[in-house]
C-alpha cells in the first residue's frame, strides 16, 4: 500500500506543464555558421546573384535547411508553394520568388514541378528548395524534370561536429531562456547522436523533465534523458 502511495505521489510530482510554445530565433544574425553550413549560407547570402534560378539544399533533419529558408524568405518575400496538378504554383512563380520546402518527401506532380522551373527561368524569379536527399535520388519520372534538377545549384549541409553541437545546444536552451552551465552541455554532446535534430529532441525533454519536476538542468537529469535516446556511435 506504502509502495502505491509512493508510486501515486511520484506520477503527481512529474505531471507534464502545458505546451507553452516559444519561438526559436531564426534570423540571420542567429545563425550558427561552420565549415558544413558554409556553402549554403554563401548561395543564401549571395541571392539574388545566384548561379541559377533554382537552389536546392540538402541536409539530413536538423540540418539547418528550415532556418535558411526561413532566412531567404524574409529577404525574398517569396512564396510558400506546392507544386500539385491544378495548382496555380507555377503563375506564382512567375510573379516572385517561391519556396519548395521537404521536396523529397512531398507529394508534388512532376509535370508542375517542371512548369514551375520553367516559369522561374522565363520571368528571372528564383525558386528555393530543400530537400534531405540529393535530387537525383528523388523517383522522377519525366525526362525533362530530371534536366531541370540536375541544372540547379546543389548546396548539401554536412552533419555538424562537436563544436557546432555545442553552439547548437547553448543557442537552443536560450531560446527557451535557459542558462546551462558549459559542463553540461559538454556532457550532452558528448554522449549524444551527432546530429541537430538530435540536440533538438535532447533539449526538449530536457527542459520538459525540469518543468515537470521543478528542478534546475543538472547533468544527473540529461544523463536520465540521454539514456532514453540512441547513444552515439564511438
Amino acid at each position: 500500500m506504502r509502495d502505491i502511495k509512493k508510486m501515486a505521489q511520484r506520477k503527481t510530482g512529474e505531471q507534464l506543464p502545458l505546451d507553452l510554445s516559444h519561438r526559436p530565433a531564426s534570423g540571420r544574425d542567429d545563425l550558427l555558421v561552420s565549415d558544413r553550413l558554409a556553402a549554403a549560407v554563401a548561395i543564401i547570402d549571395a541571392w539574388p546573384q545566384w548561379p541559377s534560378p533554382v537552389v536546392i539544399l540538402s541536409g539530413p533533419q536538423g540540418s539547418g535547411k528550415s532556418h535558411l529558408a526561413e532566412i531567404w524568405r524574409a529577404e525574398s518575400q517569396a512564396i510558400d508553394i506546392l507544386p500539385l496538378s491544378g495548382s496555380d504554383a507555377a503563375a506564382v512563380a512567375a510573379r516572385g520568388p517561391v519556396l519548395f520546402e521537404d521536396a523529397d518527401r512531398a507529394d508534388f506532380d512532376e509535370v508542375e514541378l517542371f512548369h514551375v522551373i520553367n516559369s522561374v527561368k522565363q520571368h528571372g524569379t528564383s525558386l528555393l528548395m530543400t530537400s534531405r536527399t540529393w535530387p537525383l535520388s528523388w523517383p522522377v519520372k519525366l525526362p525533362d524534370l530530371r534536366s531541370r534538377l540536375k541544372a540547379a545549384t546543389l548546396a548539401e549541409i554536412g552533419e555538424p561536429d562537436e563544436a557546432l553541437l555545442s553552439q547548437v545546444i547553448v543557442k537552443l536552451f536560450a531560446d527557451r531562456q535557459l542558462a546551462v552551465d558549459e559542463r553540461i552541455v559538454d556532457y550532452i554532446v558528448q554522449r549524444m547522436e551527432r546530429s541537430l535534430a538530435a540536440a533538438q529532441s535532447v533539449v526538449e525533454q530536457l527542459d520538459r523533465l525540469a518543468l515537470a519536476r521543478r528542478v534546475k538542468i543538472s547533468r544527473a537529469l540529461a544523463g536520465e534523458v540521454l539514456d532514453t535516446v540512441a547513444p552515439s556511435e564511438a
